[in-house]
């Protein structure tokens, strides 16, 4: 049971030390924000120019 306690302990200090899992994630939250920005924006973007085809389309 101690050699079970012993190697946890060990497994856990090494993924403390390990930043490169950390970094990851940092860079995934990262991107899934970029992402959502990107997507409000076209969708904003989008919705305008269909409004200003409408209007000119309905002018001609």
């Amino acid at each position: 049971m101690l050699l079970v306690l012993v190697k946890c302990q060990l497994l856990y200090l090494r993924l403390r030390q390990d930043a490169r899992a950390v970094t990851a994630v940092e860079y995934g939250l990262i991107a899934a924000l970029i992402s959502v920005i990107i997507i409000s924006a076209v969708t904003s973007l989008g919705k305008g120019a269909s409004t200003t085809f409408n209007k000119v389309a309905s002018e001609l």
